[in-house]
């Protein structure tokens, strides 16, 4: 498989580099994440930490992106606090946002080897949700 990669949205990785500094405090917000919508606004969101598990900073962000109205998101960066740099997202999270927006373009790698990449490059032959739903009569 051959990965196309699209140019990268430094705006976007110190948008959640700048939250990673100064909003991620203690263990329980580690993660920050930023989202470019298709009308170029940026959403961005930091993760909830709880020993029972707990959203990851791509997943508020989702949510976040919601309530602000923003129903479709082109690029999407997670920066890792204490200057940990661009961190690729879970397994669980490359699931949720291939389902919520297949055409989505995620910003991977480290320091001078970031890149941006489809989501669907980082879960290939994946399960796909919306392909499994019963159409409704």
């Amino acid at each position: 498989m051959t990965t196309l990669t699209h140019p990268v949205d430094r705006e976007l990785i110190e948008a959640a580099a700048h939250l990673a500094r100064t909003r991620c405090r203690g263990d329980n917000h580690t993660m920050a994440a930023a989202a470019r919508s298709l009308d170029g606004r940026i959403i961005t969101a930091v993760n909830v930490y709880h020993f029972t598990g707990g959203p990851c900073a791509e997943s508020v962000l989702i949510g976040a992106a919601a309530a602000q109205g923003v129903y479709e998101l082109d690029t999407i960066v997670a920066v890792g606090d204490h200057e940990r740099g661009v961190v690729p997202p879970c397994g669980r999270c490359r699931q949720v946002l291939l389902d919520y927006f297949p055409a989505l373009k995620v910003i991977v790698g480290e320091d001078d080897r970031v890149r941006t990449v489809l989501i669907t490059d980082l879960l290939p032959e994946s399960y796909v949700w919306a392909d499994h739903q019963l159409d409704a009569e």
